[in-house]
């Protein structure tokens, strides 16, 4: 296998240090860009070249992306003008983009009331929330890219669970679910947690990445997933884990005020169902980690501290 130079945006991150330890390991020359001089240690430790900067720094993305073979953005799915940077300093180079998204991009509002949300996979039009329209064209701009001479794609996650590879070990949702546990001695889920998400292991969205990397066609979607659960099954296995009772209700609006309108709507209280057609067929992906429930109860971290703020 031959051996790249890599620029991995949001390497300190769960998503962007997993994919960047995974490719240290692989024996690539892996550039991480970080916000924070102590995180830069961190990854310097790890064996990835930091560069300390933010996604605003547009000058220097296009002067990386234009110095290594593959970019994988994995920082930010909302950050246009990074986006924009990294595709001038690849225009023309035949290579690689690959972008993170996440599937809140076909989320409904069902606030927990039921599990009846459309089962999207990469051939079926996309019904996209108007407050995540942005993200969505981030996505369409990333695979038109293609016309410039640029191999790119867009990964769009669903709920990601497992512990992380890089400086950042938790993912977004179940850790938060779980934090709260610890901080109020029960598991809440919004509404009757009803709604399904679709999920996926990180070391199988890792495995997705680098095959993608190596393969993908140009201007391609893939979805990741491997699974699905309904809220209220992923809160009962916390609840296992955890010691505690089973879990309770909570008000959308309690909810919303407390996490903030589009973490309690579109991360935990929606319907985000999705099939990973594509990377099965034309990457040969086969994720090894298909139930979400299993891994909470057997693996997930139990810490003794409340982390929730």
């Amino acid at each position: 296998m031959k051996h790249m130079k890599v620029f991995v945006t949001g390497a300190a991150g769960y998503i962007g240090g997993s994919v960047a330890a995974r490719l240290v390991s692989a024996g690539h020359a892996v550039t991480g860009l970080t916000r924070d001089h102590d995180k830069a240690a961190k990854l310097a430790a790890m064996g990835i070249t930091p560069v300390v900067g933010t996604l605003d720094d547009g000058a220097l993305l296009s002067s990386i992306a234009r110095d290594v073979d593959s970019v994988i953005n994995a920082a930010s799915s909302d950050h246009r003008a990074a986006v924009e940077a990294i595709i001038a300093g690849l225009s023309g180079s035949g290579k690689t983009l690959l972008h993170t998204s996440g599937t809140s991009v076909i989320a409904d509002d069902a606030q927990g009331a039921h599990g009846a949300g459309i089962v999207f996979d990469e051939s079926t039009p996309l019904v996209t929330p108007p407050q995540k329209a942005d993200r969505r064209v981030i996505d369409q701009l990333v695979m038109s890219a293609a016309a410039q001479g640029i191999r790119s794609a867009v990964i769009c996650n669903s709920m990601i669970y497992g512990v992380g590879h890089g400086v950042a070990r938790d993912s977004a949702q179940i850790p938060l679910l779980a934090a709260m546990a610890r901080e109020f001695g029960v598991v809440r889920v919004i509404g009757k947690g009803r709604n399904r998400w679709s999920n996926v292991h990180i070391d199988d969205v890792v495995d997705l990445y680098l095959r993608a990397m190596h393969t993908t066609s140009p201007g391609a979607f893939y979805f990741a997933e491997n699974g699905e659960a309904s809220l209220a099954e992923i809160g009962e296995a916390i609840a296992l884990r955890l010691g505690m009772p089973s879990v309770v209700e909570w008000g959308i609006a309690d909810a919303a005020r407390m996490l903030g309108r589009s973490r309690a709507h579109f991360s935990l209280a929606s319907n985000s169902r999705v099939r990973a057609v594509r990377a099965r067929q034309e990457l040969k992906w086969a994720p090894r980690h298909g139930s979400v429930q299993d891994w909470i109860r057997d693996e997930m971290p139990v810490r003794s501290k409340p982390t929730c703020t």
